[in-house]
């Protein structure tokens, strides 16, 4: 048996759980999401424990199992705790800045580039200290749509080998290459 799959989602106070035709709706202090689950896959509700079952030991019934497991303990996790990524901007010249819903970066290029983000994620650039590189903030109960929305940010810059200039996440390690050397004669 899958050993992520075969482990119950433990609900945290707070957190309410319906389902219903296929369906997982988890709702809490932090937002509602819903996710469909593969009719294969059985998913009861005991007590503040969310726990599912597989027909079979079919590969596709074990790879859904675990994929299923994980995505509602994503969902639950999200509208209790939210999910948050850092991104920094190295760069001379590179800043960043928040306006609504609407992100506003300067990378280098002849213009700002603008970012709408959806509703359901919350952006804040906090005031940048001295010597210190710009950070982007992005908040959101739903993983896979504040991921979707950082790899979009990092994709208008991606950090490049010999400086390092570029958006990276923070804490992320950026494999450096060394640069042109003068010939010995």
């Amino acid at each position: 048996m899958s050993r992520i799959g075969k482990a119950p989602v433990v609900l945290p106070a707070g957190v309410t759980c319906t389902i219903d035709a296929g369906v997982v709706k988890v709702k809490g202090p932090h937002g509602e999401l819903s996710q469909k689950v593969d009719p294969s896959i059985t998913v009861a509700l005991e007590g503040n424990e969310i726990k599912l079952t597989r027909p079979t030991d079919l590969p596709h019934h074990r790879s859904m199992h675990g994929l299923y497991r994980a995505l509602i303990a994503n969902m639950v996790k999200g509208v209790s705790e939210m999910f948050e990524i850092k991104q920094e901007f190295i760069g001379v010249g590179y800043k960043v800045e928040v306006q609504g819903q609407i992100i506003v970066m300067s990378l280098g290029f002849s213009h700002e580039v603008q970012m709408m983000v959806p509703a359901e994620v919350q952006a804040e650039a906090p005031a940048v200290k001295k010597g210190q590189n710009p950070v982007l903030i992005l908040k959101s109960c739903d993983k896979q749509l504040v991921g979707q929305v950082a790899a979009k940010i990092r994709s208008l810059r991606k950090p490049e080998p010999y400086k390092g200039k570029g958006i990276k996440f923070v804490g992320e390690q950026i494999r450096r290459k060394a640069g042109k050397s003068a010939s010995a004669k």
